[in-house]
């Protein structure tokens, strides 16, 4: 048990925790959040002995082995495997050791040697390393190769195995899942269920949190406070304790609104896919648990999408790649209409980010057609647009230069909303944490007025508020996104149909996030064994292409089937635009009837006119959803039957 009593700790000029106090249990999982700055990386290097409390006092560690996982790991030619069994010090000294005794052939020595191995389960050491780096997505030939071949992503993820492969009681990991996919994310999450040590989790991924820990430690206002459960538990108790003490907070009050209001206009569309239904109870789930978020210092939408002929952006028989010989995506076809919501799912490497530099235009086709339509404005955020900000200028600049015919006070309201307010929009970038230039990047992307939303990994660095803020702008983004994260509660909320790369080829995947995470895990729920949860990702997965004229048969089905639907699609569009059009007037004629003075009597004639508008308009909403859902009754008895057929 390690105890915490009233724990003062300080950076700098910058009081984190004041009388700060915890109780952390054998064999809990604890996740520990809080906003970017609040203290989460200093209290771990308080644990780690790295940083001294300035007041208060730490029970319960002594004596206990403590692994942790380093966020920086240098070049050098040690290879991967080498430098994750260096993880556990005490078998790669032994190896060490009894090398050197059977050079000098000290036989009593090497027979002293193999005894101690065996007292710590020494054997299995290599056979532990080529388990966690295959489950982390490195191949057999990955291993042997110097860490200075890799990127710094995958570096870390070396730095993650490293720390696994540590023999430890507490572990102490900070945002593990960063630099991964999916894929290997819930592969961690498997491992991570059965350690049976103390775990501290620093995450922003709620979805792993949920699946991972029993616990939430949260860090507000200079406290430690604790709550049961994993984050959706957390978010509900602090909901409730929050309700109590601001049951008259306009904030909370205009938030539920919103949210609210987006349920209503997007509960009919949100039908549209198995996929979707539980982006609605999660969207209804929101509007009770907005006032946990009250405080939350991010408020931002994208503007309003301009308009574009459809298909958006078309790829027809494309080909994938880098080289001809070995492309990574064989031809496939895909098409990008007006308010789509598509999510990419795949192993790593199977060439997700490969697809989305193709489809904004960055990468060439190695055959097959791109087909970019009239007034289609394309966003694209990666890693690279982080790496690519002016450490020297401000934020306020950065957007200044992207529009400088634009008043300053409009760009300072806009940043606001990505809590660069004030003086903060003013100063050099260059000592901004990850999590802020992400969010300036974000700013930047959203200021162009995209209509389509290409994102790769767009939450990596982002803390859970700026996460749950980027939710709420995806979620009233009138244009179309594309979408690949390891986020999947982001996924959930954010997109209605998914398309895995697998084997070469791009398919709409036939079944949601529950299922694709069953059937990396071997078919189990997430507490799948360990040996089920390695198979998944050692073993290749089953080949669903079938034989060539199977294949033909597949195409010629799912040709005839989008010729059978593109009418019905178009009409629904054209239905979508009209209620929103209904909508707005609406919402103007409202307005209207808010104002006292249409109440005298010099103003009668004018508020009946109000009124046969607000009827006539109500009536018209209520036909074209009727119409809608017609056509949506169509559209989904069309997948029913492309599904049994």
């Amino acid at each position: 048990m390690i105890i915490l009593r009233d724990i003062q700790l300080r950076r700098a000029d910058r009081l984190l925790l004041e009388n700060a106090n915890a109780t952390l249990l054998p064999g809990q999982k604890i996740a520990l959040t809080g906003a970017n700055g609040c203290g989460k990386s200093s209290l771990f290097a308080m644990l780690l002995g790295e940083l001294g409390a300035d007041g208060g006092s730490i029970d319960g560690l002594s004596g206990q082995r403590i692994a942790h996982m380093a966020q920086d790991v240098a070049a050098s030619a040690k290879s991967a495997a080498q430098f994750v069994l260096e993880g556990d010090g005490e078998v790669a000294q032994l190896l060490k050791h009894l090398a050197r005794q059977e050079a000098e052939e000290d036989f009593e020595g090497v027979a002293q040697s193999h005894q101690a191995l065996e007292a710590c389960d020494g054997y299995s050491a290599e056979r532990r390393v080529e388990g966690l780096l295959r489950g982390l997505g490195f191949s057999s030939e990955d291993q042997t190769r110097p860490l200075s071949d890799f990127s710094g992503g995958w570096r870390v993820r070396l730095a993650l195995a490293r720390a696994l492969m540590a023999p430890s009681e507490v572990l102490l990991l900070d945002e593990p899942t960063n630099h991964l996919d999916l894929d290997t994310s819930l592969w961690l999450q498997s491992f991570l269920r059965r350690y049976r040590g103390t775990l501290l989790l620093i995450s922003h991924d709620r979805d792993f949190i949920d699946a991972t820990c029993d616990g939430v430690m949260h860090i507000e206002q200079r406290e430690l406070r604790s709550y049961r459960g994993g984050y959706s538990a957390f978010e509900q108790q602090r909901a409730e304790r929050l309700a109590e003490q601001r049951a008259s907070a306009a904030k909370q009050a205009r938030r539920r609104a919103e949210i609210e209001d987006f349920v209503r206009r997007f509960r009919a569309k949100a039908t549209k896919a198995r996929q979707a239904q539980s982006r609605l109870k999660e969207l209804e789930r929101m509007g009770e648990m907005a006032v946990a978020h009250v405080d939350s210092p991010f408020e931002f939408r994208f503007p309003e999408a301009p308009r574009a002929a459809d298909p958006m952006l078309s790829l027809h028989e494309a080909v994938i790649g880098f080289e001809r010989s070995s492309p990574l995506i064989g031809a496939c076809d895909l098409a990008v209409r007006a308010g789509d919501r598509l999510a990419l799912l795949g192993r790593n490497g199977c060439g997700k980010t490969t697809l989305l530099r193709s489809l904004c235009g960055e990468l060439p086709l190695l055959a097959g057609e791109r087909l970019h339509s009239d007034g289609c404005r394309v966003a694209y955020f990666d890693q690279q647009q982080i790496d690519a900000l002016d450490l020297e200028a401000s934020a306020l600049l950065h957007l200044q230069r992207l529009t400088p015919d634009v008043r300053e006070q409009e760009l300072r309201d806009f940043l606001g909303g990505f809590d660069f307010r004030g003086s903060r929009a003013e100063v050099p970038i260059a000592p901004f944490s990850g999590g802020e230039k992400a969010r300036l990047a974000l700013a930047m992307l959203a200021w162009q007025r995209p209509n389509l939303l290409i994102l790769d990994e767009p939450t990596n660095h982002l803390d859970l508020e700026m996460r749950r803020a980027l939710e709420l702008a995806l979620a009233d983004f009138g244009g179309a996104v594309i979408l690949v994260s390891h986020d999947r509660h982001l996924l959930r909320s954010s997109t209605e149909h998914l398309y895995r790369i697998h084997q070469g080829e791009l398919r709409e995947y036939n079944g949601d996030l529950e299922d694709y995470e069953k059937e990396l895990l071997g078919g189990e729920s997430t507490a799948t064994s360990g040996s089920a949860a390695y198979k998944a990702m050692d073993t290749p997965a089953p080949d669903f292409r079938g034989s060539s004229a199977e294949r033909k048969e597949q195409r010629k089905a799912a040709a005839a089937e989008r010729a059978l639907r593109k009418p019905i699609e178009q009409r629904v569009r054209k239905i979508e635009q009209a209620m929103a059009d209904c909508q707005q007037s609406l919402d103007e004629i409202e307005t209207i009837l808010a104002d006292a003075a249409l109440y005298t009597d010099e103003s009668k004639d004018r508020l009946q006119e109000q009124l046969q508008r607000q009827g006539e308009a109500r009536r018209k909403l209520e036909t074209l959803e009727a119409d809608w859902l017609r056509e949506q009754e169509q559209l989904e008895a069309l997948s029913t039957a492309g599904a049994t057929s």
